[in-house]
């Protein structure tokens, strides 16, 4: 199959709309790298982009997408939500992913990778967080920014990596909200290495602390950077992420 973007159809959802989605697929051996961006991010990123030029190298498979709304894929960013990036995920590993699958995720995509996770069950082969941000609905925003979303008001926030403020829609809080992980026992039990930069001025880094004891897994590592800032994307930061991925078990 070709490296170029390619579009995946959504079967329509239970609200009644289908999605074009983007993504790019490298075959080789497994288990498959799926790659999850951040908040607002999408395949083109460094990491990601980084990672498939890696698979690509070492003849590893390699699955990247853009969730909708973000990127090339159709939709509005607005209607966004876990639940529905979280079935997009899926979708695109059951029809163009056979075996194993190793799960990366950045930020927010560290916690889908968690409900992705619990979704693929024997299917999921190893996890890696990058900078992961489970439950960032209740610890991100003060008191009077959750109470705007929960009366179904938009809430933006300066953006320290562009132009236009960040926005947070009333939609996707109370869906996160229903997908909180970390006060109860995370039922995933493969290896999972979750690295975090101490300079991280987005989310603290005691989250992947948090993370770690959440997960029922008995093979978790922690690798805190401490010069390192929330995109841990510096050539070093690739570098390490590639050891943590390259160090996971392929059988």
């Amino acid at each position: 199959m070709s490296d170029a973007p390619q579009f995946f159809d959504m079967p329509p959802s239970s609200e009644g709309d289908a999605k074009r989605i983007a993504y790019r697929m490298h075959q080789g051996g497994g288990p498959t790298l799926v790659f999850l961006p951040g908040y607002m991010s999408d395949m083109a990123g460094g990491k990601a982009t980084a990672l498939f030029e890696w698979a690509r190298a070492n003849g590893r498979a390699c699955l990247l997408l853009d969730y909708s709304g973000c990127g090339q894929s159709d939709g509005d960013f607005a209607d966004g939500s876990l639940s529905r990036w979280r079935n997009e995920v899926c979708a695109l590993i059951e029809a163009k992913v056979s075996g194993p699958v190793v799960v990366i995720g950045s930020s927010m995509g560290g916690w889908l990778m968690l409900l992705v996770g619990e979704a693929l069950g024997d299917q999921l082969a190893g996890m890696i967080g990058i900078a992961a941000a489970p439950d960032f609905t209740l610890w991100g925003y003060d008191e009077t920014q959750r109470a705007q979303l929960a009366r179904g008001e938009t809430v933006f926030e300066d953006n320290p990596y562009g132009p236009e403020p960040t926005p947070t829609y009333a939609r996707f809080f109370k869906d996160a909200e229903a997908q909180l992980k970390l006060d109860r026992a995370i039922d995933i039990t493969c290896p999972v290495h979750l690295l975090h930069g101490q300079q991280d001025e987005d989310v603290p880094w005691d989250i992947s602390l948090k993370l770690a004891k959440a997960l029922r897994s008995e093979s978790v590592q922690v690798t805190l950077v401490k010069d390192g800032d929330h995109r841990l994307s510096r050539e070093e930061d690739i570098a390490l992420l590639m050891r943590a991925v390259a160090n996971l078990p392929t059988d």
